[in-house]
């Protein structure tokens, strides 16, 4: 494993403007074009060139859903025949009957060109040739407006695949301490305030959730806290990701198969460092907090057991029933911590549950929240960044079944049935002084076939959460 090459930052594509296709001659440059038909393939022009047709199928039939596959197409079929070079008229993306402004048929374009492009391969030896990455994208447009929203669009693209970056480390190398530096690196760079609190700190601020997780590692937990503050004296919006660095289900202990990818559960802390950090670049005019508890749940004499009783940061107490729902126990004392700020808004992200897996299957995160217009707007959101969710209940009457015995809440529910559900209620009990949405992404922790993009993670929810936090 060659830890050196673990960080090095993705090479996100050049993208260059022409006023016609006229200034578009180089052979090195395939042109892409759209057609009606259902497959997509390359031809060689009597001039030389390539032509990338892609086919789109019946253009009544294009939706926003259809144009982000076609565009991924676009990059997937030139990486499949070596093509590093290609030239598009923005026009032929441009459909009147979706009633999009260009620009947002820009931005999407972008972000969509620069998720398909990437692989994470920091830990492969490169071929003799190199990778097999599209370089350089030309668009023929002479709309100003197209111009700037592909930057935007390359922007969250690339945070979007920094998400990735990080979910897919592996679990000896993002350890909290790296997931914390990682954290501080963006804020240098990007001129935002991250504070990270240790151990000393934690037991300090008697976040007993944190600490019980954490106890049976060597890897010492950390609480992140991100504050990016440009939005004047308005309340700011708190992002709340589980960062769960590699999780064996401690001393409930999962089977061999369950474990692989377990890497991967501080996706919604790497989502939530990478919306902060877009948040940021994009210039923001917001006030937006970040706070993700970082720990490894490992199984060794000093774990936290099946039976013991927690003490969170709250006050309240969480009857344990089983070590591997440790994700909600964490998360209960960063919900309580951020009622400091005194939010208009909290969210949370987290790998959760795999219930809501199997109630949703992996084409959407499962949200949650007592709001009935924020649901609307988070679904709405969601259909156009193409971070996809899908509402879930919680009422009332699910609190019954996570009733303690011995303890205020036990951390899972009374029987295998509605895991998602009782997750999320659970949650719930440390998120009722301020309007909270919960969205439970394990669902969308890795990309399936047929989305067109690397195996591995896919940076839910980064699109959903700018989004969201440009018109919170």
């Amino acid at each position: 494993m060659r830890k050196k090459e673990a960080f090095q930052r993705y090479k996100k594509i050049k993208f260059f403007f022409a006023a016609d296709a006229g200034k578009v001659r180089d052979k090195e440059i395939a042109v892409v074009s759209l057609t009606q038909k259902n497959d997509s393939e390359v031809i060689t022009l009597p001039t030389g060139q390539k032509s990338l047709l892609i086919g789109a199928g019946k253009t009544r039939k294009i939706n926003s859903r259809t144009l982000i596959i076609l565009s991924r197409t676009v990059i997937s079929l030139a990486k499949q025949n070596n093509i590093k070079k290609l030239a598009l008229n923005f026009m032929d993306f441009a459909f009147p009957h979706l009633k999009l402004k260009s620009s947002a048929i820009a931005e999407m374009l972008a972000v969509n060109f620069e998720m398909a492009n990437f692989e994470f391969v920091q830990y492969k030896t490169s071929p003799a040739k190199g990778w097999n990455f599209v370089r350089e994208v030309t668009i023929i447009s002479k709309d100003s407006a197209v111009k700037k929203a592909v930057g935007k669009g390359q922007t969250i693209g690339e945070e979007v695949n920094n998400t990735r970056v990080l979910a897919n480390s592996p679990g000896g190398v993002m350890t909290p301490k790296v997931l914390a530096q990682k954290a501080k690196e963006a804020g240098r760079k990007y001129n935002f305030k991250v504070r990270v609190l240790g151990l000393k700190e934690i037991q300090k601020m008697k976040m007993g959730g944190v600490l019980a997780v954490a106890g049976g590692s060597r890897e010492e937990p950390k609480f992140i806290i991100i504050e990016y503050m440009s939005g004047g004296k308005e309340k700011p919006v708190v992002l709340v990701g589980k960062g769960v660095t590699f999780d064996s289900g401690g001393l409930n202990l999962k089977p061999g198969e369950s474990m692989q990818g377990m890497h991967t559960d501080m996706s919604g802390g790497a989502a939530v460092i990478s919306a902060l950090t877009l948040a940021a670049r994009l210039k923001l005019k917001k006030n937006i907090v970040g706070l993700v508890p970082a720990v490894e749940n490992m199984p060794s004499g000093s774990s936290y057991r099946p039976g013991d009783i927690v003490e969170t940061m709250s006050g309240k107490t969480i009857e344990v029933l089983n070590t591997d729902a440790e994700g909600r126990v964490i998360l209960s004392d960063a919900l309580t911590y951020a009622v400091r700020y005194n939010p208009k808004l909290v969210v949370d992200i987290a790998t959760l549950t795999g219930a809501a897996m199997i109630a949703l299957g992996q084409r959407a995160s499962a949200v949650f929240t007592k709001d009935l217009k924020l649901e609307n707007l988070i679904r709405e959101l969601g259909e156009q960044s193409g971070d996809y969710v899908w509402p879930l209940p919680l009422w009332d009457e699910y609190e019954e079944d996570i009733k303690g015995t011995f303890g205020d809440i036990t951390n899972t529910g009374r029987n295998r049935y509605g895991g998602a559900i009782t997750a999320a209620i659970f949650l719930y009990q440390f998120a009722k002084e301020y309007p909270w949405v919960h969205i439970d992404i394990a669902p969308r922790t890795t990309a399936v076939e047929g989305e067109l993009l690397a195996k591995g993670a896919c940076g839910a929810p980064v699109r959903l959460l700018i989004k969201l936090l440009e018109q919170a």
